[in-house]
């Protein structure tokens, strides 16, 4: 059975949703600008121009923003992922491919939110969290890769969507630190999702692990390295 459409908003309620948009979007820029610890909820009112108790009346607390913040990316990712598997035709590989360049975006295109979060939640004490979702959203497009018999079927959809989502967390928290990185992220989460998808063994026809040497462009091609013998 379809789902109903959702209601349109009254005046009323598009009124609230505009004040509640303007001390998120307003805290979102102080964060930027002067950090999480650095910003009071009075200065957060101040320049969303309402009362402190307004405040209050959307979020309980100053964490609750980074979550508010955290469940907007969620969504975000949802919708952008939604519309890839719309096409019957793309693999999986693409697919994950998409996935890690929305995270990227989403996450270069506002850097210092991004950072100004991420030390929020760890000064918080609590683990980090971020984007805890994305393991499940990785899992849904193995599955779905799995049933086109595109992955192994033995493979574990949830186990592989929790390697990717710990790996995209270790790269952006490192990156989010590093102002000055030389590798953007988009590039970093592709070469993940390489080394995941394809390993990091050397496969030849001598078989597993034959080191590759580089051939120096001013030598002679060198001979490949023939497996050791054992007794």
């Amino acid at each position: 059975m379809a789902s109903e459409p959702a209601r349109p908003l009254g005046r009323r309620e598009r009124s609230k949703q505009r004040v509640r948009d303007r001390i998120y979007t307003s805290a979102l820029t102080l964060f930027a600008d002067q950090g999480y610890d650095g910003t009071t909820i009075d200065q957060i009112a101040e320049h969303a121009d309402v009362a402190r108790g307004t405040f209050f009346n959307y979020f309980q607390r100053k964490e609750d923003l980074v979550t508010a913040w955290a469940e907007a990316r969620k969504r975000r990712l949802e919708l952008a992922m939604e519309e890839s598997m719309k096409s019957r035709n793309d693999d999986v590989t693409v697919h994950l491919e998409r996935c890690m360049a929305a995270l990227a975006e989403f996450n270069e295109s506002e850097r210092e939110i991004t950072a100004a979060m991420l030390q929020a939640w760890v000064k918080a004490g609590q683990p980090l969290l971020e984007e805890p979702y994305a393991g499940q959203v990785f899992a849904n497009i193995i599955e779905a890769g799995r049933q086109r018999g595109e992955v192994s079927f033995d493979i574990d959809p949830m186990r592989v969507g929790n390697i990717l989502r710990d790996s995209y967390l270790g790269l952006l928290y490192r990156w989010s630190q590093d102002p000055g990185g030389r590798v953007p992220l988009h590039i970093e989460l592709r070469e993940v999702l390489r080394i995941v998808l394809t390993g990091v063994l050397s496969y030849s026809q001598h078989g597993r692990g034959v080191p590759a040497s580089p051939t120096p462009a001013s030598s002679p091609a060198a001979t490949p390295l023939a497996p050791t013998s054992r007794a």
